[in-house]
C-alpha cells in the first residue's frame, strides 16, 4: 500500500513554495520507510527549483539532506530497525551493476543515478521527492545510520557537504603531513576545514573577507589569507600540497594554483557556471593536478558519517521552521553569504 506524504513544493522556475500532497512508493522488501525530522538546505535547491541547469522537473519538492527515523522496514531488510535514527543522502538508487557500482562509486553510474529529487526512479518514469517532507521511502542500500552521539539537525547538512569534502580528502590521502588549502569558507569550506583538521592537516584558509578569519580559527585553521591580499599570497606560494575548492562563483584560479607545491594537487568541488582560465605552464613546470569531485559514494558516505562520529563533528547550522515564507527568506539569506553556514529545516511539524 502506497503511503501517503506531504511536502513544500514549487510548480514552476518563478513559482512559491505550496503544499504539495503525493504517495511515497508501498513498501517493498528492501525499503525503509522513514520519517524526516531535518533537512538541510543546499545551494543547489536554490538552483534546482529555479531551473538554473535547464533540468529541472515540477512539481518540485527539494531536499537531499535528510535525517529522522525508521517508522517502518522491509522483509528482506538487514541493516535497520524500526526507531533507529538514519539518513538518506543526494542519491536513492543506482544500477549497481555497471564498474562504477561494483567499485563503490555509485555516484558515477554509467545508467544514471536516481537523484533524491528532481530525477526519477530506475524506471525513468515516476519522479523522486525530496525531503522538504514528511516521509521518505528508500532502498536499504541508499540509506545510512547515523552514529548516536551526532544530533540529527547538525548531522543533517554532512549527507552532502560532508559527503563531498570528505570524499575528495581521502581521494587524496590527506593525513598529518598534508598542507591543505581550503579556498572559500561557507557551508562546504567549514565542513573541510573540520574534517581536514581531524586527519590531521594543516590547514590553511583562503576567503572574501578579514571578518572571516576568527571563525577559520575556531574551525580549526592554522593560516588564514584574504583573497585579495596579494602580498600574503605570495608569501604563501608553493606552501601547500593540496587545494579543495569550495567556491561555486567564478575566481582566480589561475592565481590559487600559484600556492601549491611541486607535484600538488587542485580539486574543485564548487559547482560554478563559468570556465576558468589557467596558464598550462604554471601546470607543467611544477607538475600538478587539477581535478574534480563530486559527493561520496555509499561507502565512502557512512565512512564519513563514522569518522564525524568518531571526531564528534556536525555541520555549523540555524534550524529554521518549515514553512514557505521561512523557506523562501533563509533562500535570500543564502544567496547573500548571510548565514553560519548551513540553514536546517524542523521538518517535525511543518504539516501540522
Amino acid at each position: 500500500m502506497e503511503t501517503p506524504a506531504k511536502g513544500w513544493a514549487v510548480y514552476g522556475a518563478v513559482g512559491e513554495f505550496k503544499l504539495f500532497e503525493f504517495k511515497r512508493r508501498a513498501l517493498k522488501a528492501n525499503d525503509v520507510l522513514i520519517r524526516i525530522h531535518f533537512c538541510g538546505i543546499c545551494h543547489s535547491d536554490i538552483h534546482e527549483i529555479s531551473n538554473d541547469w535547464n533540468e529541472s522537473i515540477y512539481p518540485m519538492v527539494p531536499g537531499h539532506e535528510i535525517t529522522g527515523f525508521v517508522e517502518q522496514v522491509g522483509s528482506n531488510v538487514k541493516r535497520f530497525q524500526i526507531g533507529d535514527s538514519v539518513g538518506v543522502g543526494c542519491m536513492v538508487d543506482s544500477c549497481r551493476n555497471c564498474k562504477p557500482c561494483r567499485m563503490g562509486f555509485e555516484q558515477h553510474c554509467t545508467a544514471g543515478v536516481s537523484y533524491t529529487y528532481n530525477s526519477t526512479e530506475m524506471d525513468r518514469k515516476t519522479p523522486t521527492y525530496g525531503g522538504y517532507s514528511n516521509l521518505i521511502t528508500v532502498t536499504e542500500h541508499f540509506v545510512f545510520k547515523i552514529p548516536k552521539n551526532l544530533p540529527l539537525d547538525g548531522a543533517a547538512p554532512l549527507l552532502c557537504a560532508g559527503t563531498t569534502t570528505y570524499s575528495a580528502l581521502r581521494q587524496h590521502n590527506i593525513s598529518k603531513d598534508s598542507r591543505v588549502g581550503v579556498i572559500g569558507l561557507g557551508g562546504l569550506g567549514h565542513i573541510a576545514i573540520k574534517l581536514a583538521v581531524a586527519m590531521g592537516a594543516h590547514v590553511t584558509v583562503i576567503a572574501l573577507s578579514e571578518s572571516q578569519r576568527s571563525d577559520a580559527i575556531r574551525l580549526g585553521a592554522e593560516v588564514f589569507i584574504v583573497s585579495n591580499d596579494r602580498e600574503k599570497l605570495k608569501e604563501a606560494e608553493g606552501s601547500l600540497n593540496f587545494i579543495i575548492d569550495t567556491v561555486p562563483v567564478p575566481h582566480d584560479v589561475a592565481g590559487l594554483l600559484q600556492l601549491l607545491e611541486f607535484q600538488g594537487a587542485f580539486c574543485m568541488i564548487g559547482l560554478s557556471s563559468k570556465p576558468f582560465e589557467i596558464v598550462p605552464l604554471d601546470l607543467i613546470l611544477k607538475r600538478l593536478t587539477i581535478c574534480g569531485s563530486l559527493i561520496g559514494g555509499i561507502k565512502d558516505t557512512q565512512e564519513m558519517l563514522n569518522f564525524c562520529g568518531q571526531h564528534q563533528i556536525i555541520s555549523d547550522i540555524e534550524v529554521i521552521e518549515a514553512t514557505p515564507d521561512a523557506i523562501k527568506s533563509a533562500y535570500e539569506r543564502l544567496l547573500k553569504g548571510k548565514v553560519k553556514y548551513r540553514f536546517v529545516l524542523d521538518m517535525q511539524n511543518a504539516f501540522k
